[in-house]
């Protein structure tokens, strides 16, 4: 198929060129219905946009650096790489750009509560934080196996004042964690916003988070202008539901001369069931209210995953992901639990930064990448997380 720029603004019922959608019982395609209409009335006035700009620049930090990893590029021998630092933004991820644009939207809308769903927990930490700054209830759902891996970010949830439901059905892990969500703002919607943290689940959700995450491609794009004076060869980012990807890519969708490659988490392989390879292993499927990639048991239900990070443990993908994929205009890779704990070291000790788990699968194959271009071609990857939540996983991966 050959890629055209509007596929990347989804059609009036949410699909991206067939994948996306509503598939919701209809008390929920009302509550989405209404976020639908609510966001389309504000989204582009003056007064949304510059109190949006403001905390931007204010409170999350932007516009964040982009770094020249030189010494990494000279290690490497090829092709100049470039991190997008989004782990410099408050709260250590991408996940705020898109709290501040949500939880404005849910003031607009006259709501109180806000609930989340979460992983690895950086997007429960940026909710609880705009929460708290904002004056809002805060719930956060996150599977019971989560809290346990991210125990740190569990707490820093609770002092800024949020309450935190560990899920034990399932597998407990982020899909659970979204179930359960899905089943509160069911029950209490009148009041409460529920503020997705990825670029999943029904429509209007992937459109929104592409949108308040599209700052990192735009500041990217003219950075990279400044620094190089031309565009990037190749973008890079790792992906689980995605959305720090979408942020990236979005920059670049029209200049068909820039690659755009999505990392999965192969966890212990990918000839083993252990992995979240969604796009090289999945088929089309419907997660979360939404039709798109997904892997599926032989009962077409959703597989169990596996991943050392846990932002990236989810069977699902989104679905303007899906559609990139189908399009050919990006393409998906993985990496391994080894590779990206190798990978996260050396920037370590290359760089002196220490990125979250998820964005080292994207500098795990960049860093496999890099070395097989010219020195004349240019990479951007996205450090979408700093990795002070995963210290004592790596702690019991490696002994140093």
């Amino acid at each position: 198929m050959t890629y055209m720029p509007e596929f990347s603004i989804p059609d009036t019922e949410g699909y991206y060129q067939g994948f996306g959608g509503m598939y919701l019982p209809d008390e929920l395609k009302n509550v989405m219905r209404e976020i639908a209409d609510a966001y389309e009335k504000i989204k582009d006035t003056p007064e949304f946009q510059n109190e949006l700009n403001y905390y931007f620049k204010n409170y999350v930090g932007r516009e964040t650096p982009l770094y020249f990893a030189e010494r990494l590029t000279k290690e490497l021998g090829g092709a100049k790489i470039y991190l997008k630092r989004e782990d410099l933004c408050h709260t250590g991820a991408h996940k705020l750009n898109n709290v501040m644009g949500q939880i404005l939207l849910a003031r607009y809308m006259g709501k109180k509560r806000i609930i989340a769903e979460t992983g690895a927990g950086q997007h429960g930490v940026a909710t609880a934080t705009g929460a708290a700054l904002f004056g809002m209830k805060c719930r956060i759902y996150m599977g019971e196996e989560d809290t346990k891996r991210q125990e740190l970010n569990v707490f820093r949830m609770k002092m800024l004042g949020a309450e935190v439901v560990a899920v034990k059905k399932g597998q407990r892990t982020l899909t659970d964690a979204v179930d359960a969500a899905l089943e509160d703002i069911v029950q209490n919607y009148k009041d409460t916003f529920y503020l997705v943290g990825s670029a999943v689940g029904p429509h209007p959700y992937p459109m929104i988070v592409h949108d308040f995450q599209s700052v990192i491609g735009k500041e990217a794009r003219r950075q990279i202008l400044e620094q190089e004076h031309r565009l990037p060869d190749y973008a890079i980012a790792c992906v689980g539901g995605g959305s720090n990807a979408i942020g990236l890519f979005s920059g670049f969708l029209n200049d068909k001369d820039v690659r755009l490659i999505g990392v999965e988490a192969a966890g212990k392989g990918l000839d083993t069931p252990e992995h979240c390879a969604t796009m090289t292993k999945g088929k089309p499927g419907v997660l979360h209210g939404a039709r798109t990639y997904l892997l599926q048991d032989e009962n077409g239900n959703p597989s169990l995953t596996h991943s050392i990070s846990a932002g990236l443990d989810y069977p699902g993908v989104g679905a303007e992901h899906s559609m990139l994929k189908d399009t050919g205009r990006a393409i998906y890779e993985t990496a391994t639990d080894q590779e990206t704990v190798d990978a996260c070291l050396k920037l370590c000790r290359v760089e002196g930064i220490i990125p979250a788990l998820e964005s080292s699968h994207a500098l795990a194959y960049a860093m496999k990448f890099a070395p097989t271009l010219d020195k004349d071609k240019v990479i951007i990857v996205n450090l979408s997380g700093r990795g002070d939540k995963d210290v004592h996983i790596i702690q019991q991966y490696v002994s140093l």
